[in-house]
């Protein structure tokens, strides 16, 4: 029995300093943060994750709501953008796909970004009636497509002509009435909406001022808030923080271009969101950046910096 004990113990000993060895490089001085969510490996995202700064931004419907007579609504900054029957702005995520046609708003995404059901629906007048159609969701429901991609309301938008949503996280934009991104000059053109060309989910991008920092799939800045801890690993950026940087959910390992391996791993945080980490430090974008490219974020309160490839704050004190 003694032996059994022992050599239990030993096994215990050997897994916490496996993982303080992951994440335990650096020995910064670590401000009170959030309590300790668990580490999972990286790759394996919840179908709810990086659903950008709406987390939980108000309440949305136990049953989703069909959008009835589709309209389209001329905005000044966007467009011809595609709304509700009551003039609500839709909208469609990056993290969706269109071959195959999938859903990836899940959970408390779904209640910030409330989904639009399907049926129900009348194509807005001078549209392409067969641009209309609809997905099955995880949970069974359907919901409504243009175009291929999955249409969603925004909880912030509270009247018509509201785009709240637009832009938030880097992943969220207004739907033209083809389904593409809304953009002026034209039916909605990904290019215009922002959208990067096939860049891996998290890769390098040599800035002018910064040097090497951290990009994700849509070419938005990555950054680091210095009240975080990497070791025990906390957050110290929750609630209405959240709406300002949002995280950066799971990515693969192999989904990756320049990156530190070590440490990669995804943090359960306390508030239930899945975070992707480098070198064991959460990651997040900033809302302040509308294209990519922008580092609006760098330096802000003294506490949010860019990540270099190893995962250090770029241009942060010493």
């Amino acid at each position: 029995m003694k032996t059994w004990r022992n050599a239990s113990l030993a096994v215990t000993a050997a897994a916490v300093l496996a993982l303080t060895t992951a994440c335990g490089q650096e020995t910064e001085a670590q401000p009170n943060g959030q309590a300790v969510g668990a580490v999972n490996p990286a790759g394996q995202p919840a179908a709810n994750s990086g659903y950008g700064s709406g987390y939980g931004a108000g309440a949305a419907d136990a049953k989703p709501r069909t959008a009835g007579q589709l309209a389209v609504w001329e905005s000044k900054k966007l467009g011809k953008v595609l709304t509700d029957s009551e003039g609500l702005t839709l909208y469609r995520f990056d993290k969706d796909s269109v071959d195959p046609v999938t859903s990836n708003c899940n959970g408390d995404c779904a209640k910030a970004w409330p989904v639009v059901a399907a049926g129900d629906v009348t194509p807005a007048p001078g549209t392409d009636a067969s641009l209309i159609g609809s997905v099955t969701r995880a949970d069974g429901t359907k919901q409504l497509t243009v175009g291929g991609w999955p249409m969603y309301r925004y909880a912030k938008d509270t009247k018509p002509g509201d785009a709240n949503g637009q832009g938030v996280g880097g992943t969220w934009y207004a739907s033209a009435p083809d389904g593409k991104k809304a953009a002026l000059g034209g039916g909605g053109g990904e290019e215009a909406g922002g959208e990067s060309a096939d860049l891996a989910g998290l890769s390098v991008r040599k800035d002018p001022k910064l040097g090497e920092i951290v990009v994700d799939k849509n070419g938005m800045t990555v950054y680091r808030f210095m009240k975080d801890s990497a070791w025990p690993m906390k957050t110290a950026c929750t609630g209405a923080c959240l709406e300002k940087w949002p995280v950066v959910a799971p990515v693969d390992k192999n989904d990756t271009e320049g990156i530190l391996k070590k440490g990669f791993v995804t943090f359960d945080r306390p508030d239930g969101i899945k975070q992707q980490t480098i070198d064991c430090w959460p990651i997040y974008t900033f809302a302040g950046d509308k294209k990519p490219g922008d580092t609006n974020g760098q330096g802000v309160g003294g506490t949010w910096y860019a990540v270099s490839p190893q995962g250090k704050p770029v241009g942060a004190p010493k």
